[in-house]
């Protein structure tokens, strides 16, 4: 049974007149949002409407998240457990084959029968921190930096050892096809940020729009670079009318939820039985909650931080607490300032574009479709304090520098395997660096790869900053 269509934040009278009266708020302020702002009329903020979402179970969500087989091939599972080990895993506590592999990966059946370890959406969308184990936290020690684990080369080697290995070669030869594929063409400059974008990017072009069946050629160039991002919390999405940092993913959410179905899928009958799943995989993680700061907040001064907050960040960030609003605004990259390449490269590309809104993920009665917009969304701010580094492409490490331009360190740089978090200036503990050091290094001088822009705290003092960051902690 399909599930049922309901219109999140705009289904009901209320709702609607919530909209209505969010966009005669945004005409009444006219002259005096934008002064506030800096920016002139041809600037606004332009507001994204909310779309038609399914409905689901949350808890079944949860089981195929970490249990489902929406990625059907990958590794055969004695095979996997050799170059792994078998490593019990205390943090999701799944039971079956999936207790001893890591989180971040699943035991699945292939289309053969044969059992077989597959990447799930927790490889990006989840987060050790402080020994506990996070859903919906971006992973931000993610690796794309070493081209040995992705591409050609790896796919290669596997080969080699299951080449007079029937079965177990079958199962894995969707997912070995995807990685040389993909080559070296995910690889970021470097560690703690995401390729995502350019992963899509390359799957999709080996894939018929309609059958999404695999073409052993492209059907298009994927051109232009590895555009960075920071993985964003989930726990947000509960607030947004678009998908993605630059707003452009509308429509159903979760026909973009199962967008890691690409790797390995076989063609569409296959996307629609793994589609029927994810209005549960929606309900999960709409009821994902923003984990609270672990240690005491300074009351006092939270409360003048949110009279400034107020002030200066709720028009586009929005307003929290009870009868809190988020705005759901697109800020023009004329603007917000910050690296424009991901807005202009990747998915602005025209091919990938209409690929999508001609696929099968654009058709059915709960479509999706991709609007590009030159900007980024300005994101609800709740847990802030635990999702650094910052900006979205993971320039800036802390919400000092956030909020004051001049401290945000040129190069940077930050330990992945003992990891420090600094609960000051929120954000990770980072050492400045003189120069660029390879993948070990953030350096800001590269293209996608810039701090610069939301100059918007630069007018705060000190004492004013310090106030809104202890505000932000209680969000």
């Amino acid at each position: 049974m399909k599930a049922k269509l309901h219109e999140r934040r705009g289904g009901s009278v209320a709702s609607v007149n919530n909209k209505l009266m969010v966009l005669i708020l945004l005409g009444a302020l006219g002259l005096a949002f934008t002064t506030a702002l800096g920016i002139s009329e041809k600037d606004e903020p332009v507001y994204v409407p909310a779309s038609p979402q399914r409905s689901g179970d949350a808890a079944a969500g949860y089981r195929y998240l970490t249990t489902g087989d929406y990625i059907k091939s990958g590794l055969p599972y004695n095979f996997f457990l050799l170059g792994f080990g078998k490593r019990p895993d205390p943090l999701l506590r799944r039971d079956g084959l999936n207790a001893n592999i890591p989180y971040s990966y699943t035991a699945v059946k292939a289309a053969n029968g044969v059992e077989v370890v597959a990447p799930n959406c927790l490889q990006c969308h989840a987060q050790v921190f402080d020994g506990k184990l996070y859903i919906g936290l971006g992973n931000a020690s993610i690796d794309f930096s070493d081209p040995r684990k992705f591409g050609a080369g790896a796919s290669g080697r596997v080969e080699q050892l299951l080449e007079h290995d029937t079965s177990n070669y079958a199962a894995a030869a969707p997912f070995l096809t995807s990685l040389k594929a993909i080559g070296g063409g995910i690889r970021t400059e470097v560690r703690g940020v995401n390729s995502a974008d350019r992963l899509t990017g390359l799957l999709v072009a080996h894939r018929d729009p309609q059958t999404l069946r695999w073409s052993k050629q492209p059907r298009m160039t994927i051109s232009g670079k590895v555009v960075p991002t920071d993985t964003p919390p989930w726990w947000l999405l509960k607030k947004k009318h678009a998908m993605f940092y630059n707003g452009f993913g509308r429509g159903d959410f979760g026909r973009f939820l199962m967008a890691s179905n690409l790797l390995t899928v076989s063609d569409s009958s296959e996307a629609r039985e793994v589609d029927g799943h994810f209005s549960d995989v929606l309900a999960y993680i709409y009821s994902i909650q923003p984990p609270v700061y672990p240690y005491p907040i300074d009351r006092a001064l939270a409360k003048r931080g949110g009279v400034l907050f107020v002030q200066y960040c709720s028009k586009c960030h929005g307003n929290y607490g009870e009868g809190g609003d988020y705005p759901n605004l697109l800020i023009p990259e004329s603007t917000i300032g910050t690296d424009s390449l991901l807005n202009t490269n990747d998915y602005q590309s025209p091919q990938i574009v209409d690929w999508f809104n001609g696929s099968w993920f654009a058709a059915g009665d709960h479509p999706a479709r991709l609007e590009p917009f030159n900007g980024y969304i300005a994101p609800p701010l709740d847990g802030i304090w635990i999702t650094a580094p910052y900006l979205h492409n993971g320039s800036v490490p802390t919400l000092e520098g956030v909020l004051n331009s001049k401290a945000r360190p040129q190069y940077w740089s930050r330990d992945f395997d003992h990891p420090q978090y600094d609960y000051t200036a929120v954000g990770w503990k980072y050492k400045e660096e003189d120069g660029p050091g390879g993948a070990a290094v953030y350096n800001t001088t590269l293209p996608g790869y810039g701090n610069r822009g939301h100059n918007f705290g630069d007018r705060l003092s000190d004492r004013e900053r310090k106030a809104i960051i202890e505000y932000l902690k209680t969000l």
